[in-house]
């Protein structure tokens, strides 16, 4: 069944990221210098991993997400976006209780546009919440469910962005923050691009005024979602089981041994000389993200450029820009 699947998906695939790589592209066109942000918002999308967003107010952090969403076509409860505080209830998150069960015993929540409900959610200050909101965000990220009156149910949401003004460093945010392999700085543009940035600030005010959005519907969530099954295929197919056997005999045909050689040896540089914590789950979900990311932009093998990947590792602000300059470097000399 996945050999036949895996033909069918393949048929469909040079259209798929085409429109995926559209959205990358026309999206780009209504910001100032965040390219760079569209693009890890493209990948880990496509890979159904979350992203944070790190910046400053004003930073478009929020208007990247909400046009992301409508370059997809998704509207009404398919997307989900909220403001965290110390104060949020997790009923503002996964929905109220429903008293008229509650009555009779059951403990149940009614999900309707809320976060278990979506297929899209962007959750702002992320890191403000509560033990509460926490403890049921990590259930969601991690495992794609929530429990009613006591029972498993798995959520709808296949994308989350989360963003942050800052991320603080406090233990018991460890979990949360780990779950964000890749995390990206939404800078502001105002002191380098002044003029572009008055000038598709005023382009896009006007669009909104007459409600025009020519970002919209460029691709379709479908598109994401069979990407994602082709490239779990793939990776299922590499030996008969999941993992793939050509990993460990260095054979992998999708990603070269010599890059492989490179990948473990910048994650063991960052680990030892900049004293990074590089979690076992984020290795694997590193490999799977530079999976996609070749697939996606050219095609297929994993080559140095998807190393680049490994820059957006760390969990600390002050260590983005030093691991930037660091990766850029390792990879300039090999």
């Amino acid at each position: 069944m996945s050999k036949k699947r895996i033909q069918e998906l393949a048929a469909e695939m040079e259209g798929i990221r085409q429109r995926i790589n559209l959205v990358r592209t026309r999206l780009s066109e209504f910001f100032v210098d965040k390219q760079e942000v569209i693009n890890l918002m493209t990948i880990c999308a496509a890979a159904q991993e979350p992203l944070l967003i790190v910046g400053k107010p004003g930073t478009a952090k929020s208007d990247l997400v909400v046009k992301f969403c409508e370059a997809l076509g998704l509207t009404g409860d398919e997307y989900f976006e909220y403001m965290l505080t110390k104060f949020t209830e997790p009923g503002e998150i996964i929905g109220p209780v429903d008293i008229s069960q509650l009555k009779d015993g059951r403990y149940f929540r009614r999900t309707g546009g809320k976060l278990p409900d979506c297929k899209i959610a962007f959750l702002d200050e992320i890191f403000k919440s509560n033990s509460a909101i926490l403890n049921t965000l990590l259930t969601i990220i991690n495992e794609r469910k929530f429990y009613q009156d006591g029972q498993p149910v798995p959520v709808n949401l296949k994308m989350l962005f989360a963003a942050t003004n800052e991320i603080p460093e406090f233990e018991e945010l460890g979990a949360l923050r780990d779950r964000f392999i890749l995390k990206v700085e939404s800078k502001s543009v105002r002191d380098q691009n002044f003029e572009s940035l008055v000038s598709k600030g005023l382009r896009n005010e006007t669009l909104k005024s007459f409600n025009q959005k020519p970002w919209a519907e460029l691709a379709g969530l479908d598109d994401f979602l069979k990407f994602r099954e082709y490239l779990d295929l793939l990776m299922l197919d590499q030996s008969g089981s999941p993992g793939g056997d050509g990993i460990e005999d260095g054979n992998d045909p999708w990603f070269p041994a010599e890059v492989f050689a490179l990948f473990r040896r910048i994650v063991k540089t960052l680990a030892v000389e900049d004293r990074l914590e590089i979690s076992d789950r984020k290795i694997v979900k590193l490999y799977k993200l530079m999976r996609v990311r070749a697939l996606l932009f050219s095609g297929g093998v994993v080559t140095k450029d998807d190393l680049t990947l490994l820059q957006y590792i760390p969990d600390r602000l002050k260590d983005f820009e030093p691991v930037r300059e660091k990766v850029t470097d390792l990879l300039r000399l090999h």
